[in-house]
């Protein structure tokens, strides 16, 4: 199996002709065709259905797409940064992250890794646990700040950097803000905003968990990052679960409260490729404060 049969692969299946991928990878189409037929015969499946209107993927072919999107990312990857290095620019860093590192350590981490290291080209992405999850272990990322979780894959190494206990933020007209604390009984009728299970599950079971405990299932409205859930906050659309490191982010019309009794926490920390050995991604990990006791 060499590049070229994934390069055409992925070109067929985006552009769904083999006329238009061929030119796209400025070749004839003979040799995409032979491309896709010796991958075929090497995996012995079929990727491709084929018509006389038009070519769809087969379910192989969907999973075979997906592998080699993530190889030919990693090969990009390899290539970039061997440039990088020829131009002495000192590489490239992607970085994901969830709003709450930038409301806690990552800040502070990119200052002092950009003032150390002027000459590697960052990237920043915020996103969701599951998606870089996922980027991560294809190459797209180098590094993500991600919730805790169980589903971490074993080509990843994970560092904590946090643990949070649980606030409620509620709007700011609501009876219970005038509470120094706050029972979380006294919430078993409110509308809960949060993330979906699958964007961070070990917050998604913290909150639900916290709820059960006292007494009532908490009626969920989703969303996906937390600076929406404060918003919708704000606008008395429901209260929320938040990690204390949230308060940070002041919004008018949203009040922060701690909880009343034993309270929740929450993790995050840092992934990234156990085999990945880059210099920038090492010198930025050694800026990534440890987790506090």
């Amino acid at each position: 199996m060499e590049l070229r049969h994934l390069r055409a692969l992925v070109a067929v299946a985006e552009e769904g002709h083999f006329g238009r991928a061929a030119a796209r990878l400025h070749l004839s189409q003979p040799p995409v065709s032979q491309a896709i037929k010796e991958l075929e015969a090497e995996l012995g499946q079929r990727l491709f259905e084929r018509s006389s209107r038009r070519i769809a993927l087969t379910p192989a072919g969907e999973e075979a797409l997906r592998d080699a999107r993530a190889v030919l990312a990693r090969t990009e990857a390899l290539r970039q940064r061997g440039r990088d290095a020829t131009l002495g620019q000192g590489g490239r860093l992607a970085v994901g992250f969830i709003s709450l590192a930038a409301y806690a350590w990552l800040p502070g981490a990119l200052r002092a890794f950009t003032g150390a290291h002027p000459r590697v080209r960052l990237a920043l992405v915020e996103s969701t646990t599951d998606q870089m999850l996922g980027e991560l272990d294809s190459g797209a990322l180098d590094l993500g700040a991600v919730f805790a979780g169980p589903g971490l894959p074993a080509s990843l190494a994970y560092r904590p950097t946090q643990r949070d206990p649980l606030v409620v933020a509620l709007p700011a007209g609501h009876a219970l803000a005038a509470l120094d604390r706050v029972p979380l009984a006294r919430l078993a009728d409110e509308r809960f905003l949060a993330f979906e299970r699958r964007h961070g599950p070990l917050m998604f079971d913290a909150m639900v968990s916290a709820c059960l405990q006292h007494g009532f299932s908490p009626r969920l409205f989703p969303a996906r990052q937390m600076h929406t859930i404060v918003s919708l906050v704000s606008g008395g659309i429901g209260v929320a679960l938040v990690p204390a490191c949230v308060q940070v982010l002041q919004r008018a019309g949203v009040v922060y409260r701690p909880l009343a009794g034993p309270t929740p926490t929450v993790e995050h920390g840092v992934a990234w490729r156990r085999d990945d050995d880059a210099p920038a991604l090492q010198q930025f990990l050694a800026c990534v404060p440890p987790l506090a006791d």
